[in-house]
């Protein structure tokens, strides 16, 4: 019988690990690197099967409109060869022998199994060219267990250090916990589902709890419930909001109220000299590594499908962990700045409405942009914002609506160049600028003419201020 699923939410603490415990936890990550790739090469091995199986392409000559006949004749296929979730559970039995048992438990290795058919899944169904095997430089950086009884466990202990400790197998890491933080009070109020350890490179093997490798370990409870909210995130609001989201910009329409058109994560300065700077040094440092991987005009060789072997000197790592830390930073930034507007959005209501796009083919146009402002990210972090307010957040089809080229007034649609951000309809409607009329008409699509929000008067008062089209200040519909 299937479980049912609970609200989850999560806390990490960062672990204080000696010169002792470091070496074994390098030993428990590198067999669970070992096991996996093996369950890896387990479930490639039986999807090539399937696909080798005459019957496969007589499945894939089903008509997608026979759904339960095509589906039927899939499962019977994954069946015959073994091809599951619970199939390769039993595998990770079989391998976890000898020195794989002394370091890692039953229920970790059925985790590990979980993780490595969904791996081997995601090709079968298309979602992933191959799969992609752990080398020993790249390692495993999180395991976790499936309970808190066995195995990976976190235990509380009030009258030890701060309180609480890691414990695998037996080896036994205090966690560093600051029980005067409410949001950390809050979670240990909870059940802890189960753990994970987690492991990051740091800035260098010098920073702050880190280890002879630069490598700093952390523990995440998973707990079930719901995640602690901050006072001044109580006010929800309740109105219908509209949005049309951009590359770099964020139209907001509120029902009732002020709209705003804002930019993605303005406050994020990347320093792209430092940047580019680091990206030069690392390909000196990388030439310089492995001159015969070049060619006399400086071109990497063709090698066809045989994969080169780059040489990585340690200044070429210090180069690049000094690199990866500063996009680390500007990471954490951005997940701030997009936290703070979905908070905003929310305070001033729960019902929103936005179409769906592809931030694939973004990535493709606007590569750049779509890096350093992340609106995939935002919509997502947004949606789990709105979900645990009790709210909704619905995604249109924007192939349907056409909101950027619809006028209400006289309810035609035309076409418009990227280049042309103001609405000007030939019925007189507008001028407009066109984010904030599509927000607008993104919770009231094909709406009266004579329904109130349709207006002119008070469409015609959205971003329509001649200092804004002039570069002046944002957009807003008082």
């Amino acid at each position: 019988m299937k479980r049912a699923k609970t609200p989850t939410f999560l806390i990490e603490f960062p672990l204080q690990v000696d010169w002792s415990s470091e070496r074994q936890l390098r030993a428990h990550l590198e067999a669970a690197r070992c096991l996996y790739n093996a369950l890896l090469s387990e479930g490639n091995t039986r999807l090539q099967q399937i696909r080798h199986d005459p019957a496969w392409a007589s499945a894939r000559a089903i008509p997608r409109s026979r759904r339960e006949e095509r589906a039927q004749a899939f499962s019977q296929l994954r069946k015959k060869h073994h091809f599951s979730e619970y199939e390769l559970h039993a595998s990770a039995k079989t391998a976890r022998v000898s020195w794989l048992a002394d370091h890692i438990d039953a229920t970790m290795a059925q985790t590990l199994a979980t993780r490595a058919y969904q791996a081997v899944n995601r090709v079968c169904v298309g979602n992933a060219k191959r799969v992609r095997f752990r080398s020993k430089g790249r390692g495993i950086d999180s395991v976790e267990g499936k309970r808190n009884d066995v195995g990976l466990r976190f235990v509380l202990d009030p009258n030890a250090g701060d309180g609480g400790f890691l414990i695998w197998n037996q080896l036994v890491i205090p966690a560093i916990i600051n029980w005067l933080d409410p949001v950390i009070q809050h979670g240990l109020r909870h059940t802890i589902k189960y753990v994970r350890l987690v492991r990051r490179k740091a800035s260098s093997p010098q920073a702050r709890g880190a280890d002879v490798e630069g490598n700093r370990y952390s523990v995440q409870l998973i707990l079930e419930g719901y995640t602690f909210v901050k006072k001044k995130h109580e006010k929800m609001g309740t109105q219908t909001i509209g949005l049309d989201i951009g590359p770099q910009t964020l139209a907001i329409v509120p029902r009732e109220g002020k709209a705003q058109l804002v930019t993605f994560c303005e406050q994020l300065a990347p320093n792209a000299r430092k940047k580019r700077r680091l990206q030069r040094q690392m390909e000196r440092q990388r030439r310089a590594n492995n001159p015969e991987h070049y060619d006399e005009l400086g071109r990497v060789k063709k090698s066809g499908k045989k994969r080169l072997r780059w040489n990585e000197s340690q200044r070429y790592k210090t180069t690049r962990r000094q690199h990866a830390t500063a996009e680390r930073k500007l990471a954490a930034h951005r997940k701030s700045l997009h936290g703070k507007l979905a908070h905003d959005i929310v305070k001033v209501g729960n019902t929103i409405t936005l179409e769906k796009t592809s931030f694939v083919a973004w990535q493709k146009q606007y590569g750049r942009s779509i890096g350093l402002r992340a609106p995939g990210m935002f919509v997502a972090h947004l949606a789990r914002i709105v979900a645990k307010t009790g709210g909704t957040l619905s995604e249109v089809s924007a192939f349907k609506t056409r909101l950027s080229q619809y006028c209400h007034a006289c309810g035609a649609y035309v076409k418009k160049l990227r280049s042309q951000r103001w609405h000007h309809c030939s019925c007189g409607c507008g001028p407009v600028q066109r984010d904030l009329y599509s927000a607008f008409a993104a919770f009231s699509p094909g709406t009266r003419r004579d329904h109130p929000l349709c207006h002119p008067v008070r469409l015609g008062r959205c971003g329509a201020a001649p200092a804004s089209r002039d570069g002046g200040s944002a957009p807003t519909c008082e």
